[in-house]
């Protein structure tokens, strides 16, 4: 009767999917009272759960109907109905997550006010940007249905917005192969705007996009647009788990895929990524280096972020410059935590100012040790392709007697029948899937860290195979046994293992379906554990271990809930030596083992003898590792990290310290890589015949102008100046070394300078006599010369939004003399006296063949490497 009245309440004109605060908000909270009424009557019916779920979906609660579309998804694994709501939750609670809608970005904006935006902070006359769109429409048809679609979608002059129409023009470009077309068809088909909402639809759009060229088919020097945007939202839909399954390693995949094509979004979401450890070996230089990439273009969230990452590395003055440039980019969270994040700063700089450099140092120690334990749990790690599991090898080892390999071994040839079948054709025959699922979950039982498919496309038939096998089981009886059935189901777990509560919840029934396969209860004290649920883990863990008591994976789960708990040493420790007294010497854990005992140890330290106990215990760690196997060197222990510096922190801190500025370290900079090579790339197109490259320039924003006295101008670095604004820096000079030169001088001198930091931007010059054209280039503006800019100007290019330095008043430049250049430098790290020339053209010098093989690799200089 509850949920009957429930169906009633849906059918009301106020029960929409719209949170409206009106009268009919008192129906709501009635409807979900019957809906958990009717869930508590009858726990294992899906229906009381979904009905609950999609209460709370209306309530505007994502995050609690999200828990109860899985408890529904996990009795019923194949619903449609389920699969939906939970696809529509997980997508607004990841916008609402992402506070897209605090960001003016997203807001709703006609194309004139678009245009307006463009001519006020960039000076582009709206005129000419559509007449650029009308050029660019001549070249290619497809452009001009996408800027219909988009005349529609957000309204212009004399065209009334319509999504309808919106969509049939994206469409229209689409089908002739346009990815942005494509790219916003799916946005408008996932939110059902102007077409039938279809989150699978939208998904196919999503790939067919990325599956594009990254560069323009036609215009090879512009980005394809569309495509980078496709890859990000498949990284999102991973991550999530709308359509495709939960797998965060995938969604790192296609963020690396987006960021590696400009997407600012991707390159945000992939930091958060490696400054948790999400999936990802935890990386903070990485994770700052990608919130520098997405700040620098103008992603607000990025800038915040990164002004608390570089806080928390003591790197202050940056840290508020970063916070600075998030409240000006419109960040309402930045704006609204500002005395929050300044008082951190005062007290950061206090605590800086009491502490002598040899203390600091040794905090900053500790607070990287500490760091590095704090990485969040999932299930797979990002995978090293150098890491994949080679049989031969293994088989040499298993051989000389090593049960780990002789483990590994046998998963791999279920796992290498698993994919036989797979590739073997394009569609299956249901006797096919069920071999299939057969082997691979035999895989999984032994051991699934082998099971690394290759490709996002076969990864997708797997899962897809997965899915179908499943549904029919389903389909024939949800209480039926069968060997069939309990395969399909590890298969399943092991592949929503980054869902960790929907597989939670799925997991229960597994375990009553068939109470004595073990593998049921490993996943689930697994889960649990990365869930922090240790008592439940623990409580799995012994389950498990009435079916075989020396089963050493869940002896090993049991001693690390106990550990975690932590009530009892004594008991964690003799759980830890259980596993010991039966797990092969070589199995992965063994180091492991030991570390966690002596982590326990220092924890309860209670005698002066337990040092001795611990170091012993550590030791013991330590000769264990040389028994592993190659592929999981150097061992990874995060124990070991926390008693290494336990026992060790003063041979830590009086190890030399790395400079202040590392030039090496900066040459794998993304923005560095970016400049350079697409500098490099200009040089190669106008000296190429067989392309035509149009030279022309936007007028700027404002004018430079040259101070009439140099007194009193301060010193300015690139990273002082805002990336994301088109401004000009009066009363500043900027002294910079050039290390990558100009060829040509029509419209301008482009120029690659480096700072103070090694920082690196673009420069172009404008307004020198065109005659000393070749002169400057050849003689003046060369490698290793070193000059000061006054008032710099910081412009944000019109076509493609970066940033450059320009400079239009030709004496704003001067030039250092003749014995402030830097000689013979090292084209690629900048050091002095190189002493080794590029066998081709004899003109690149290096200080090494490790700098000369990055140079031709990263920063691409066959683009100008002539004879």
């Amino acid at each position: 009767m509850s949920s009957s009245r429930l169906a009633l309440y849906e059918q009301q004109p106020g029960s929409s999917s719209r949170f409206d605060i009106d009268n009919l908000i008192d129906e709501r909270y009635r409807a979900l009272q019957d809906a958990k009424q009717a869930r508590n009557l009858w726990p294992t019916w899906w229906k009381g759960h979904l009905r609950v779920g999609k209460v709370y979906a209306v309530l505007n609660d994502h995050e609690k109907a999200i828990n109860s579309f899985e408890r529904a998804l996990a009795l019923a694994p194949t619903n449609n109905e389920i699969q939906k709501a939970l696809y529509e939750s997980r997508q607004i609670l990841g916008r609402q997550l992402r506070l897209e809608h605090l960001e003016s970005k997203l807001s709703p904006r006609s194309i004139p006010e678009q245009l307006n935006e463009l001519q006020r902070n960039l000076g582009l006359d709206p005129e000419e940007v559509r007449m650029t769109y009308r050029l660019l429409e001549e070249i290619d048809p497809s452009i001009a249905d996408v800027i219909k679609g988009h005349q529609y979608e957000h309204g212009d002059i004399d065209v009334k917005q319509d999504y309808e129409q919106a969509a049939k023009y994206f469409a229209k470009a689409a089908n002739q192969g346009n990815a942005e077309g494509m790219y916003n068809l799916a946005r408008l088909t996932d939110r059902g705007l102007g077409v039938k909402k279809d989150h699978n639809l939208a998904q196919g759009l999503l790939e067919q996009a990325a599956a594009q060229p990254p560069q323009h088919p036609l215009l090879e020097e512009l980005p394809n647009n569309g495509v980078a945007l496709a890859e990000h939202a498949l990284g999102l839909r991973h991550a999530e788990g709308v359509v495709v399954h939960k797998n965060l390693l995938r969604a790192a995949y296609w963020y690396q895929r987006a960021v590696n094509h400009g997407c600012s979004e991707a390159a945000n979401n992939l930091a958060i990524m490696y400054e948790d450890g999400i999936a990802v070996d935890k990386n903070l230089d990485k994770a700052e280096q990608l919130y520098e990439m997405s700040a620098r273009k103008g992603n607000s969230p990025a800038m915040l972020s990164l002004a608390y990452l570089l806080l928390d590395k003591n790197e202050l003055q940056m840290a508020k410059i970063w916070y600075d440039r998030a409240c000006e980019a419109g960040s309402i969270p930045a704006q609204a935590s500002r005395d929050v994040f300044e008082k951190k700063l005062r007290e950061k700089q206090q605590s800086i100012d009491q502490c002598s450099s040899d203390e600091l140092k040794d905090i900053n120690v500790r607070k990287n040790v500490l760091d590095s334990l704090k990485a969040k749990k999932t299930m797979y790690k990002q995978v090293d392709q150098s890491h994949v599991y080679d049989y031969d090898v293994l088989n040499q080892y298993a051989n000389r007697g090593s049960m780990t390999a002789k483990q590994m071994c046998d998963a791999l040839e279920h796992f290498y029948r698993a994919m036989s079948i797979l590739i073997q054709t394009e569609t299956l025959t249901e006797s096919q899937e069920n071999e299939f699922v057969h082997e691979l979950s035999q895989c999984y039982r032994i051991e699934h860290i082998v099971a690394q498919i290759p490709g996002v496309e076969m990864c997708q038939k797997k899962d897809d195979t997965v899915d179908r096998v499943l549904h029919r089981c389903s389909r024939e009886s949800n209480d039926a046994v069968s060997q069939l059935d309990e395969d399909v189901r590890i298969c399943y777990a092991v592949l929503h293992m980054d869902s960790k509560e929907f597989i939670a919840q799925f997991l229960g029934p597994c375990k009553q379906k068939y109470p004595k396969s073990i593998f049921f209860f490993e996943l689930s004290t697994s889960v649990n554990a990365l869930l922090g649920q240790y008592e439940t883990a623990l409580y799995d863990a012994n389950a498990g271990l009435t079916i075989d008591s020396n089963y050493y994976e869940l002896l090993y789960c049991k001693a690390a809930a106990l550990r975690l708990i932590n009530k009892d040493i004594d008991e964690t420790i003799s759980a830890y030596r259980a596993f010991l007294a039966v797990a092969p010497e070589d199995h992965r854990k063994v180091p492991e083992s030991y570390y966690a005992m002596a982590s326990c140890h220092f924890i309860h330290l209670k005698q002066n003898d337990t040092t001795d106990i611990i170091k012993k215990i550590y030791q013991e760690g330590e000769e264990t590792e040389k028994k592993q196997l190659p592929y999981f060197l150097p061992y990874d222990s995060s124990s070991k990290t926390f008693l290494k510096h336990a026992f060790n922190g003063k041979s830590l801190l009086n190890a030399e310290p790395a400079p202040i500025v590392d030039r090496k370290l900066r040459l794998r900079d993304s923005h560095r890589i970016e400049v350079i090579s697409k500098h490099r790339e200009w040089e190669s197109h106008r000296n190429n015949l067989d392309h035509s490259v149009i030279s022309g320039a936007h007028k700027p924003r404002v004018k430079q102008q040259t101070p009439k006295s140099l007194i009193g101008l301060k010193s300015i670095t690139l990273r002082e100046m805002n990336p994301t604004r088109d401004h000009i820096y009066s009363g500043y000079v900027l002294s910079a070394t050039i290390i990558d030169a100009a060829h040509a001088w029509t419209p301008s001198i482009h120029l690659v300078i480096e700072d103070e930091n090694l920082d690196c931007e673009q420069m172009c010059i404008y307004g020198f006599p065109e005659e000393q054209g070749e002169y400057l280039t050849s003689k003046v503006y060369t490698i290793g010369s070193k000059m000061n800019i006054i008032n710099p100007y910081l412009r944000i290019g019109a076509s493609d939004m970066k940033p450059f330095i320009r400079i239009d008043d030709f004496s704003s430049i001067l030039v250092q003399s003749e014995s402030e250049r830097v000689i013979n430098m090292c084209r690629c790290c900048g050091e002095p006296n190189a002493p080794y020339a590029c066998s081709k053209c004899k003109q690149a010098r290096y200080c090494s063949k490790e700098c000369q093989t990055m140079d031709w690799q990263l920063y691409k200089h066959k683009l100008i490497c002539k004879n």
